[in-house]
């Protein structure tokens, strides 16, 4: 890359918290144009996965599925062959249909139009995905997208800018990242106790990394404490391991697999090895460990 080439950042309010994007293009009007295709991919994802949206798509599976197959976007359809496949691998570790326990807990909203029991996880998946981009579901269930669309979305921005000619662009979504053409990016993650401080995690460099933490999201529910990170075979609140990141290929893998590591910790090591990534468990000391296998 010649210094003749112009760089832009940018930062919009969407998935429910700042995504910042930079590129690198050979004028500022072709990295204004990348920027402008990365960040309408991520409202893409927004309008077809928000759970608060009643027209996404994600509504209209929770509403109707059910009963009958609903047609989605192609783009829901990757994201749910993703999860299904993740459901697959972790044996239910990594399940979507834990709406039902989010909404009970408060941390996603009530909806008086449908309701689904709060069930643990099993084998099966919730859903099953037929011809013609329709989904069903097998039995009373809802879905929440919100642990893996978000890296999905920072995939799709990152798509878009390379078709738009970034030389290097990244995409940053509340701490869900991916890089591409530039230089290794320093990593950091926040001090479960102490936020203003940052943890030194290595280098990032055309990969992807996502972290995921309930210290600030824990709260008491019925005497017992809740998060928004669920362990789906228990139908409770993951450990409270305080943070888990992971570096993958792409950020779906990072964002999925967060969630895994927080709920099976060293024993994540096959699934990581699996996706090609690597996992971190971070403690309330701020002590960061590796998920290799034992």
């Amino acid at each position: 890359m010649t210094s003749r080439c112009a760089e832009i950042r940018r930062c919009r309010p969407l998935l429910g918290t700042f995504v910042e994007v930079a590129a690198r293009a050979e004028s500022p009007e072709r990295a204004s144009a990348a920027l402008e295709a990365a960040f309408a991919a991520v409202a893409r994802v927004q309008r077809l996965m928000s759970f608060h949206d009643p027209a996404s798509d994600v509504s209209r599976i929770n509403r109707d599925a059910a009963r009958e197959a609903v047609e989605v976007d192609a783009w829901t359809v990757r994201v749910l062959e993703a999860a299904r496949d993740l459901h697959a691998r972790t044996r239910g570790v990594f399940d979507v249909a834990v709406a039902p326990w989010l909404q009970r807990w408060g941390y996603l909203p009530d909806t008086p139009s449908w309701r689904a029991p709060a069930r643990r996880t099993d084998e099966e998946s919730a859903f099953e995905l037929g011809p013609g981009r329709r989904v069903r579901f097998r039995r009373a269930a809802a879905i929440d997208l919100g642990g893996i669309a978000k890296g999905f979305a920072v995939d799709r921005a990152l798509e878009a800018l390379i078709g738009e000619g970034a030389a290097s662009c990244v995409v940053n979504a509340g701490g869900d990242l991916r890089v591409f053409g530039s230089e290794p990016a320093a990593l950091h993650v926040r001090h479960p106790r102490e936020p203003g401080r940052l943890l030194p995690l290595g280098t990032l460099r055309d990969a992807a990394f996502a972290t995921s933490a309930d210290t600030f999201t824990r709260r008491r529910w019925r005497g017992r404490a809740v998060s928004p990170l669920v362990d789906p075979r228990r139908g409770r609140a993951c450990a409270p391991a305080c943070g888990a990141s992971v570096r993958a290929p792409t950020c779906l893998v990072a964002d999925a697999l967060t969630k895994v590591v927080m709920i099976l910790g060293r024993r994540s090591a096959p699934i990581l090895r699996e996706h090609a990534a690597s996992g971190f468990l971070i403690s309330a000391e701020g002590d960061i460990r590796a998920c290799e296998a034992a």
